[in-house]
């Protein structure tokens, strides 16, 4: 049998058997796997057997595999991930229970499968006991989630690979991938035949990227547009499912003359800058609303000082904010400004989190959603107003809080100054960051990994991240134990934290809750926990050979639950951690392994 221009499947074998390595090859690395299989426990030289046999198993799974409609997409399939944090609601929760406080203890590696290397956040998306996977390179491959034998494999060829994608979207018969040259593409889920190819309009500007996964509403694909340093700043497109041609966009940064315009300080459109969208929005198909965040500029120098015009002012809409746009148009229903003029890279653009909480005795649908400083702030998903806040106990910025408005008063030890260094936590790297929280909604709880560093900064003209000259300078917290790590459970019904655990590493994935009582977190330390969810009480961990940089999901084929995440497809953020970590312990990364997906289930 040839393996010309084709690609082999994983070969599976207990966990016991594997120990560290699955033997997988792709035609183009066949060396690679011949190296490989030496280590293993399949000869190289059955290869094109288990090859021949698989074919009827993949036949079957492509052939199988159903159109994923609204519905199904509004009330997934217990066994389904098929949006980004597995629900429109971006919960990031599986009810899947098999794997609980009591069997968690025999959970064992199922498979593994090499990846390319490379940056990524990729997060697995799994239908019909399909996973797609969309990581470093822009290659995309469709891979049977009981064992992980390929099914096929799309590679997107542009001018350039962007790092750090989170994923795709599913939606009827198509998988939709966003691209590093600015096109949205439509595959067969079937193939990985092209159906459509949308290259996203633009000015030609360098600086534009797509990384977070898109969303679909209303007959939509929804992509939010990286432009950090881009004149004119970032947007929000839409594209026809049918037609794969754009239907609107939503400008991130509001133009001089239109609303909110005065909030520049004046700037000309060339100087006001950033407002990227890099994180998926929600969906809300009662209200008919999705719902973005927006990033801060980096530009912000310009903004330092409140400019002395009538009716002008500093805020830099829509910097910071929650956006609630309708997905068939565009049209802005509310915003919520979460940090106007955010002088230190605080992003409120993380995930926003609808859910129904109990406020002053009616049941209300909310947003939650935090900011790098922990600050959780909650609003009617409705109207945007402003209903309270929690604070995760590691930010010094914001000092008091409008009970009425969510107004946020600055900590004046804060504000920047070119005289004496002022201490400010978190770092610019967020207490929060891109790894995304996780809620059980029933137990009202939130999951959110947390980095507790604080910086030094000073008004100094060397700092090279933002335009005022800012020098931030990362230092422990004051006092420290040297515990830099937190995963910390929030209870949003009694507004209070619930319980946390800390350790010297940093969390570096997202978390996971699941039905089974159990909250999964990967650490900096190659490590991968379980804990219990109601208690933080550490259940079951294991160690990786490289970092799970990644966003781990849970899913279920043929009534058996797997966890499921990535290593070792790292991003600028990872070595920044690496770096601090370096820095204040002397920490050496062992030699990393080679990136892959690990999937775990009960042995």
């Amino acid at each position: 049998m040839c393996l010309c221009g084709l690609s082999a499947p994983v070969l599976s074998q207990p966990a016991t058997e594997i120990n560290d390595l699955t033997i997988a090859v792709e035609s183009q690395d066949f060396d690679l796997y011949e190296s490989m299989a030496g280590r293993g426990t399949t000869p190289a030289s059955q290869l094109e057997s288990i090859i021949a046999d698989s074919d009827t198993i993949a036949t079957t799974r492509l052939r199988d595999y159903s159109a994923v409609s609204d519905e199904m997409r509004r009330h997934p399939p217990d066994a389904d991930w098929l949006v980004w944090r597995r629900t429109l609601d971006n919960l990031g929760y599986s009810p899947l229970d098999q794997i609980n406080r009591d069997s968690v203890e025999n959970l064992k590696l199922a498979w593994r499968a090499p990846l390319a290397p490379g940056n990524s956040m990729a997060t697995p998306f799994i239908h019909n006991g399909i996973m797609f996977l969309y990581g470093a390179g822009d290659v995309l491959m469709a891979l049977d989630a009981s064992n992980g034998e390929l099914l096929w494999r799309y590679r997107h060829v542009g001018t350039e690979v962007t790092d750090s994608k989170f994923g795709v979207a599913l939606y009827e018969e198509l998988v939709l991938v966003p691209t590093s040259d600015l096109r949205l593409v439509a595959l067969d889920a079937r193939s990985g035949a092209v159906v459509w190819d949308h290259a996203i309009r633009y000015d030609g500007s360098s600086g534009y990227k797509l990384r977070g996964a898109p969303l679909v509403a209303a007959g939509q694909l929804i992509q939010g547009v990286n432009a950090s340093r881009v004149p004119g700043g970032g947007f929000i497109i839409a594209v026809d499912l049918r037609t794969g041609e754009e239907t609107w966009r939503f400008q991130t940064l509001a133009h001089p003359g239109e609303p909110g315009g005065n909030s520049w300080n004046d700037l000309p459109l060339a100087e006001r800058r950033g407002g990227s969208v890099w994180i998926a929005g929600s969906y809300d198909s009662e209200l008919d609303l999705v719902f973005f965040g927006v990033a801060p500029t980096y530009n912000t120098g310009p903004l330092l000082q409140a400019s002395p015009l009538p009716g002008v002012n500093n805020d830099a809409l829509y910097t910071n904010s929650t956006l609630a746009l309708r997905p068939a148009t565009g049209e802005l229903v509310w915003y919520f400004q979460h940090m106007p003029n955010d002088q230190f890279d605080h992003d409120w653009v993380f995930e926003r989190s609808i859910m129904e909480l109990e406020i002053e005795g009616l049941r209300k649908k909310v947003v939650v959603t935090a900011g790098k400083p922990a600050l959780f702030d909650v609003l009617d998903a409705a109207s945007g107003q402003y209903l309270f806040s929690i604070d995760s106990g590691i930010q010094n910025l914001v000092s008091k809080i409008d009970p009425d408005s969510g107004a946020k008063t600055l900590n004046a030890a804060v504000i920047p100054n070119a005289e004496s260094s002022r201490l400010v936590c978190p770092l610019y790297q967020g207490g929060r960051g891109w790894p995304a929280t996780s809620i059980n909604k029933s137990a009202g709880l939130l999951f959110v990994p947390l980095f507790d560093v604080c910086m030094q900064t000073q008004l100094t003209g060397q700092g090279a991240l933002l335009t005022s000259g800012l020098q931030m300078d990362p230092v422990p917290v004051p006092g420290s134990n040297g515990q830099y790590g937190r995963l910390q459970a929030i209870d949003l019904n009694r507004r209070e934290i619930a319980w946390q655990y800390t350790q010297e590493f940093p969390p570096s994935s997202a978390a996971l809750a699941t039905g089974g009582g159990l909250v999964f977190q990967g650490f900096l330390d190659q490590s991968f926990k379980a804990f219990d969810q109601f208690t933080g009480e550490l259940v079951w961990e294991t160690t990786l050979d490289v970092i799970p940089a990644s966003f781990p999901v849970s899913y279920g084929v043929d009534g058996k639950q797997y966890i499921a995440l990535v290593g070792g497809q790292l991003n600028r953020h990872t070595g920044i951690w690496l770096g601090l970590m370096a820095s204040f312990t002397g920490y050496r990364m062992p030699e990393p392994g080679i990136p892959g997906i690990w999937v775990y289930a009960l042995d």
